[in-house]
């Protein structure tokens, strides 16, 4: 099986994608402007006026969710792997691949907007429903829904369940089953109570868990203050090959950097377009620019402050994934340490350190002992943990896509339980088969997305200057597809004619 994964992601994840992809971020930039910059502030105040109604969520909540699955072991294991395979430079093509896909993101989610749809009571939305009404393909669509299916469900979810389960053995000595049982118990009893519920959960963690962690980091930045300029230094030779030691592996640095930026901040997946269609707004475009907000916070704090923690405190090894057989892959050992070794001792015990969040809890332990271990640990449980329930949202939208009444409502029941089974399955596994799975999953979404959204982007990029023209008026911008011959937007016709008559 681990053959199989390794193929499909050699096919997925191959040079022209991981260089395609930033070139499609950078178009996007380019072609609205760099909205990522100019409209800042308008991501910050947008994201608290939004409110929720009957169908929908406020634009907080919606941001939640999303933050939800962006904010998850991406952050703390992911961003860990990318320097252990890429080197410190790694770390500026993730600040890369997440300032330009600020844009992407807001055009995925404002087209979720435009096109999404009123279901049982609900809004629903997402690449699946802008694929039908964006480009006609109803084919394509589906393809899209049953591989975000695929992807959510079965390949993805263990990802986040094994670095939880690997993070609490590190930690608390507990068993890998009894940590999975925890985690689908938990589980359940959030994500039966449906997308309202996932919104409320979320918006609480989230914002709390994200805070912690970040204080964290200031806490462990300030004790190593005098090390700044080096680690900045040492981070942007790096990512260019221009720092003598991690020179050889300037494209391992790019490749994980990029892979593990799109990991950890989801733009170009279409996963953040799921709960940005559910938000309750008066136009498309205002979720839009609040779901970029959310890429920043992702990568630019949360990725960076365990970047700084690692950094600082040289809790990390670079292996050269190129290098030939029989010899000894290391470029750069850590200072990993147990029970005072010394010499030959405490390099063969470093190199035994598995990438992901164990060089995290080692960095807060060199610098706070008694506090590493156990942090991280609680922190990624509620990283992964919100991720795990953004997946399952996204899972649903898309069962609801592709079927419709009495049989809808049989296979969310299927999907609620085969998700449970993949989480607790996730626990037990390999980390390594856990992340190439993962890989393949995630694979697989970004390539449907990114190029349907670069097929039917005109919309939200038609929906960006009407919303900047009416906030020149003077006026709080509503959306009317008609006005700007946006076709397919039924939604927003139902809408404005209701409106209207009130």
């Amino acid at each position: 099986m681990e053959s199989i994964v390794s193929f499909l992601n050699s096919i997925l994840w191959g040079p022209w994608f991981i260089y395609g992809i930033l070139l499609i971020g950078l178009f996007f930039s380019i072609i609205t402007r760099f909205l990522q910059v100019r409209l800042i502030k308008d991501m910050f105040v947008l994201m608290f006026k939004g409110e929720k109604s009957e169908k929908g969520i406020s634009s907080f909540q919606a941001m939640s969710i999303a933050l939800s699955g962006r904010v998850g072991t991406g952050n703390i294991a992911g961003t860990a792997t990318a320097i252990a395979m890429g080197g410190p430079g790694a770390i500026f093509w993730m600040w890369a691949i997440a300032f330009i896909g600020a844009a992407t993101a807001y055009v995925e989610s404002t087209l979720a907007q435009i096109y999404k749809e009123e279901k049982d009571t609900e809004y629903r939305g997402g690449p699946a429903f802008y694929i039908e009404k964006g480009m006609g393909q109803k084919w394509f669509a589906v393809i899209f829904a049953v591989a975000a299916l695929i992807a959510m469900l079965i390949l993805m979810p263990g990802v986040q369940s094994n670095a939880i389960s690997v993070a609490v053995e590190n930690a608390f000595g507990m068993e890998s089953w009894i940590t999975g049982i925890i985690i689908i118990v938990l589980l359940a009893a959030i994500i039966f109570g449906g997308v309202k519920s996932i919104a409320n959960v979320a918006q609480v963690v989230v914002p709390f868990m994200a805070l912690a962690y970040i204080l964290m980091a200031i806490v462990i930045i300030f004790m190593n203050i005098s090390q700044v300029p080096a680690v900045f230094s040492l981070i942007f030779s790096s990512a260019f090959g221009a720092q003598e030691m991690f020179g050889g592996i300037i494209g391992s640095a790019i490749a994980w950097g990029v892979k593990r930026g799109i990991y950890s901040n989801e733009a170009g997946q279409g996963t953040g377009a799921h709960p940005a269609a559910a938000a309750e707004v008066s136009h498309p475009a205002k979720q839009g620019i609040v779901q970029a907000a959310s890429v920043y916070i992702d990568t630019l704090l949360v990725c960076s402050a365990t970047a700084f923690m690692i950094l600082f405190t040289g809790m990390y090894n670079v292996q050269n994934e190129k290098a030939a057989e029989g010899t000894d892959p290391f470029i750069y050992t850590g200072e990993f340490n147990q029970n005072g070794l010394t010499g030959d001792e405490q390099i063969t015990f470093a190199k035994s350190i598995k990438e992901g969040a164990a060089y995290t809890q080692y960095a807060v332990e060199s610098s706070l002992p008694g506090i590493g271990s156990g942090f991280v640990a609680i922190a990624l449980f509620f990283f992964a943990f919100t991720t795990i329930m953004a997946y399952y949202y996204i899972a649903e939208t898309n069962v609801a896509y592709l079927f419709s009444g009495q049989t809808e409502k049989i296979f969310i029941w299927i999907a609620k339980f085969a998700f449970l089974i993949a989480t607790f399955f996730g626990t037990i596994r390999t980390s390594d088969l856990a992340w190439a799975m993962g890989d393949v999953g995630l694979g697989l979404m970004v390539w449907i997305n990114v190029i349907a959204i670069l097929i039917i982007m005109k919309p939200a990029i038609v929906a960006l200057r009407d919303y900047e023209k009416q906030k020149k008026e003077g006026k709080d911008p509503v959306f009317d597809p008609r006005k700007l011959g946006i076709k397919g937007a039924d939604f927003w016709i139902d809408y404005n004619d209701k409106r209207n008559k009130s």
